[in-house]
């Protein structure tokens, strides 16, 4: 009766053995399918700005499409270009202008996704200067992140249409905290900024007007970068981080209240902050990735213009052919 009964148990446990392992190891072996992929980022990955991304990530957008997504800090957009079109990491983040430097430089790579119709930059300014115009910061102090970054050049393209150059202005460098802070603490009238500084800004008290550069200047959106190697050997991976990134934008675009608390669990350094991730997320649905027509899309003609400007200011010292700068087959479903 003992012996039946302990025969009975060790078939049992056999048997809830191989239902274990029949459950266990395709998780593992799924799991060791992803495919690892370094994505170089311009900033840190904390940053709200890249909301799209982290909520990607935790919300396992990566991971559905079989992919295990490492994000990695470059210094910059362009440098962000550069090892990409070198072939250091297959994906990049920057911004919809930064194929234009990054081809007058030789460097292969191109856009394969913008995320958002307006421009990352605005002008902001404090409500008490009752600033309307880019005209009325004639002899007046603003700041910017950096000479080489698109907050500058976007400020530039701001001035230009109202008849001011850089000479007319004192535009002041101040760095990623500086920018911002200078300005809120009233040692600039305005900056140039992105949502993120904006907020901190506001945080720190201070009341602001918004005047979107795209109002007089249509610099772009943070984008996709991939180079013309990959593009040509291996699309699907690009349309499978394009697409699985856009969720995270829709996420963000469709509730950004449920967008903010994933968000911050994901990154846990704004726990505490979550007001201010929300107030950011919904500067970035309005300023940024509203009004685009198919998520993602790049504009043609704006890339075009904006070549011109960078063209005509020295920045690049030539036009190359747009269709070079950028592609919108990972977009369109093509």
């Amino acid at each position: 009766m003992r012996r039946s009964t302990l025969s009975h148990i060790s078939r049992r446990l056999a048997v809830a053995t191989l239902v274990c392992a029949s459950v266990t190891l395709p998780m593992m072996a799924k799991a060791q399918n992803l495919q690892e992929i370094t994505y170089l980022l311009p900033a840190p990955g904390t940053l709200p700005a890249f909301g799209p991304w982290m909520i990607a990530q935790a919300k396992g957008y990566y991971k559905a499409e079989g992919l295990d997504v490492k994000f990695v800090t470059a210094r910059g957009g362009v440098d962000v270009a550069k090892q990409v079109g070198a072939g250091n990491a297959v994906i990049g983040g920057a911004i919809g202008d930064t194929p234009i430097i990054a081809r007058a430089q030789g460097i292969p790579v191109k856009a394969v996704a913008v995320l958002g119709a307006g421009s990352l930059t605005q002008l902001v300014t404090h409500k008490d200067e009752h600033i309307e115009s880019p005209r009325e910061l004639k002899g007046k102090t603003v700041t910017v992140l950096a000479y080489t970054d698109t907050t500058y050049y976007a400020l530039l393209g701001m001035l230009s249409k109202v008849g001011l150059t850089k000479d007319d202005v004192n535009i002041q460098a101040a760095g990623p905290a500086g920018v911002w802070q200078q300005f809120a603490s009233k040692k600039a009238v305005g900056m140039a900024g992105v949502p993120d500084w904006t907020v901190s800004s506001m945080d720190a008290g201070t009341q602001v007007d918004i005047l979107p550069a795209d109002v007089y200047f249509k610099s772009m959106a943070q984008a996709i970068l991939a180079s013309d190697d990959t593009i040509e050997k291996n699309p699907q991976l690009i349309q499978k981080l394009v697409r699985a990134t856009l969720k995270g934008m829709k996420d963000i675009m469709a509730d950004p209240k449920a967008a903010t608390k994933v968000y911050v669990e994901h990154v846990p350094a704004h726990k505490g902050k979550e007001a201010s991730i929300l107030k950011a997320f919904e500067m970035y649905n309005q300023y940024v990735y509203a009004a685009q027509k198919v998520p993602g899309q790049m504009d043609e003609v704006r890339l075009a213009e904006l070549q011109k400007f960078y063209v005509t200011n020295g920045v690049v010292p030539k036009e190359v052919p747009v269709k070079d700068l950028y592609t919108n087959k990972f977009v369109m479903g093509k």
